[in-house]
């Protein structure tokens, strides 16, 4: 029996399952969770929702910006963006199914047993573990809740990237959506940049990674993340575990053991073309 983490697969399906079976997963017994991004940019989404829908007693999904946007795109009747590869889910004649399922995944999981929090873009400097998971519960109510299109369809911008930007239930939803699911360079105070996707060595004199701000609300714990391919798995903290290592880009996908902390790679089977 064992417990995984995957970064993001963004619709890279076979090199999903290759680095399954190297790690000889069986649904029965072990336990599967994702940080997010599942779909959207590669080639096969619908097969990578579709794969973890029938799986979904043995997996655990923390929603990426692109999962969210897939539910809003929905909720909302629009036509899916070409980029994003998704004209076959679609048309999927489960596609309901597989968007509930989606629907009634968390932003964040903790599990006690590992000390460890699983979110997409990891852990804002101005929240503790504590903090985090109460603003991930409220912001999942409203999305899983009867006013769903109301909130995915408000859910976009850049404007609210601090907490001090919180002035009542939307804007907390939207920070708490920007905070879990786009966050990468953050000034001192933790007011969130979008512009900057760039390695972490590209931080200029106001703006710094994450978990350069505040490492004290990291120190005691683990925290896997995804979204930021462009670290290339690497952090100066053995506690945090940057598993986006940009399969979708033509780089590799990455699974961790949690127990051991032992991670296993599949390079992209460079079967498509990419693009950003």
């Amino acid at each position: 029996m064992a417990d995984y983490v995957i970064g993001d697969l963004q619709g890279c399906y076979h090199e999903f399952m290759t680095l399954l079976d190297v790690v000889n997963f069986n649904a029965s017994q072990d336990h599967l969770y994702l940080v997010g991004d599942i779909v959207a940019r590669g080639p096969h989404s619908l097969e990578c929702l579709k794969f973890l829908y029938e799986l979904q007693g043995s997996v655990s999904i923390t929603l990426g910006n692109h999962d969210l946007h897939l539910l809003a795109t929905y909720f909302t009747h629009t036509k899916p963006n070409p980029k994003d590869c998704l004209q076959s889910l679609f048309e999927a004649r489960n596609l309901p199914q597989y968007i509930e399922f989606l629907k009634q995944q968390p932003l964040a999981i903790w599990l006690e047993q590992y000390n460890t929090l699983l979110s997409h873009a990891g852990l804002n400097p101005q929240l503790d573990v504590n903090q985090a998971l109460k603003l991930a519960a409220k912001a999942e109510k409203k999305y899983q809740g009867d006013n769903a299109t109301f909130y995915l369809s408000n859910m976009y911008g850049n404007s609210v990237n601090c907490i001090s930007d919180i002035n009542d239930k939307l804007s907390r939803f939207v920070f708490t959506i920007n905070a879990f699911t786009r966050m990468r360079f953050v000034d001192a105070n933790g007011k969130m940049d979008f512009s900057n996707k760039g390695p972490a060595i590209q931080k200029q004199n106001t703006l710094q990674p994450w978990f350069e701000v505040a490492p004290q609300n990291h120190q005691n714990i683990n925290v896997c993340f995804g979204h930021w391919a462009a670290l290339q798995g690497q952090t100066p903290y053995t506690n945090l575990f940057a598993l986006d290592t940009g399969c979708v880009w033509g780089e590799r996908m990455t699974l961790l053991e949690l127990k051991t902390q032992k991670k296993h790679y599949c390079n992209n089977f460079k079967e498509h073309q990419n693009s950003n």
